[in-house]
C-alpha cells in the first residue's frame, strides 16, 4: 500500500520530500510475526513526554524542515566561511507557499453494518456537489486531491472531482477516520478503547507528518492541495499545525462537506484562513453527522 501511494504522489508531481517520509511514518511499531517490533518505529510526537513548548512559544522547526537543521555542520569546512554556509542554507530554503484545503466528507448512512455500506445519503450527495462548486468557483489551479480510502470519503471525492477535471487523485489509508488522542476535557458519550488511541493516533500523526509541512525546496510555485477525509482527522491536524494542545481537538466542530483552509509559508509559519466553512450551502443543507 505505501509503495503504491508513493507512486501515486510522484505521478501528481508533489511527492517532494514527503515520499521518503511515508515509508518511515507508516511503520509505527507494528509487531512482526515473530513478535519483534519493526525497526523503524515512528518518533514520539513533539508534544509528548513533557516536550511541548510553553504557552505562546512557537517551534519554528515543527516540521523538521528548518534549513539549519538539514545541514550537517560537522562536515562543514571551517575555512570555507559564512558565504559557503549561507549558500548551503539557501539550497534548503522553501520558496513556495502551500495552501491546504481540508474537506470533511458529506453526510452518510451511519447505520450501515459494514464500512462499505456507509454510503452518502441523497443530502450528502447534494452537499458534495455544493462543495465541488465552491472549490471550482475559487479559480485556483489545484495540484492534487488526496482522500481517505473510506467509502464516504471516496464518494465525496468522486463528486467533487467532477467539478475539478484533470486534478490528480490519490487514495490513502493514513487519512481514515479514528481516535487521534484522548480528548481533554473527556466526554462521557464517546469512550474508545485505549488501544484505539494507540493505533489510530500513530496513523493520524503519520498522516500529519507526511502531508502537513512547508513546501519542498525544489517547489518553485505556490501549490493548492485538497485533502478529503474526516472530522477527527481534520480537527487533530488543525491543532497540530497551529501548535495548539492536540488534546483539544474535540472542542472544534465541523459540518459535513465543510472547507478548512490552512496556509503554510516558506518560513514554516502556519495560518488558518477558514475552519469548517459551509457558508456556501443553504441553511437547510447543513448537517454535522
Amino acid at each position: 500500500m505505501a509503495f503504491r501511494q508513493v507512486l501515486q504522489l510522484a505521478a501528481c508531481g508533489l511527492a517532494g520530500g514527503s515520499a521518503a517520509v511515508l515509508f518511515s511514518a507508516v511503520a509505527v511499531g507494528k509487531p512482526r510475526a515473530g513478535g519483534d517490533a519493526e525497526p523503524r518505529a515512528a518518533e514520539p510526537p513533539a508534544w509528548a513526554g513533557g516536550a511541548r513548548p510553553g504557552p505562546g512559544v512557537w517551534d519554528p522547526n515543527w516540521d523538521r524542515r528548518e534549513p539549519l537543521s538539514l545541514i550537517n555542520l560537522r562536515k562543514r569546512n571551517v575555512e570555507s566561511g559564512e558565504d559557503e554556509l549561507a549558500s548551503r542554507l539557501d539550497h534548503y530554503k522553501a520558496k513556495a507557499t502551500r495552501h491546504i484545503f481540508l474537506i470533511r466528507h458529506s453526510q452518510y448512512h451511519v447505520d450501515g453494518s459494514l464500512e462499505k455500506d456507509r454510503t452518502l445519503t441523497p443530502l450528502g450527495r447534494e452537499q458534495a456537489e455544493l462543495t465541488g462548486l465552491r472549490l471550482a468557483s475559487l479559480g485556483l489551479k489545484f495540484n492534487r486531491i488526496v482522500h481517505s480510502s473510506m467509502t464516504r470519503a471516496v464518494e465525496t471525492t468522486d463528486i467533487i472531482g467532477r467539478h475539478l477535471p484533470g486534478v490528480c487523485k490519490v487514495s490513502t489509508d493514513l487519512l481514515r477516520e479514528g481516535a487521534p488522542i484522548e480528548p481533554d476535557p473527556p466526554v462521557s458519550h464517546w469512550k474508545p478503547e485505549a488501544v484505539q488511541y494507540y493505533e489510530d493516533g500513530a496513523r493520524i500523526e503519520a498522516a500529519f507528518r507526511n502531508y502537513i509541512h512547508r513546501a519542498d525546496a525544489k517547489q518553485e510555485e505556490d501549490s493548492y492541495e485538497i485533502f478529503i477525509c474526516h472530522a477527527n482527522v481534520i480537527r487533530y491536524i488543525v491543532c497540530r499545525a497551529l501548535q495548539f494542545p492536540p488534546e483539544g481537538w474535540l472542542r472544534l466542530s465541523l459540518n459535513n462537506g465543510s472547507i478548512t483552509h490552512l496556509v503554510i509559508r516558506p518560513n514554516g509559519r502556519v495560518a488558518l484562513r477558514a475552519l469548517g466553512d459551509t457558508g456556501f450551502m443553504p441553511p437547510d443543507k447543513i448537517t454535522r453527522s
